[in-house]
């Protein structure tokens, strides 16, 4: 298992499954065997979940410092 370092609003890739392609999800909380957050592209863009971190493919943006968060 990889550790992401995941933080607060990062932005990962999750990996096509079953009949969700591959898509961008934004991170709320990071868990020992999960991420809580919401997809933002593909067909769940706006839907609340928490996939498991064997999901992740790649991180593709990283929260910057200073940021507000969700506020």
């Amino acid at each position: 298992m990889t550790d992401w370092n995941l933080k607060e609003d990062d932005v990962v890739v999750l990996r096509a499954l079953d009949d969700i392609p591959e898509h961008l999800f934004q991170v709320w909380e990071v868990f020992d065997d999960c991420i809580t957050g919401y997809s933002l592209t593909g067909p769940l863009a706006g839907v609340y979940g928490e996939p498991g971190l064997e999901l992740i493919l790649r991180v593709h943006l990283r929260s910057t410092e200073g940021d507000q968060g969700r506020g």
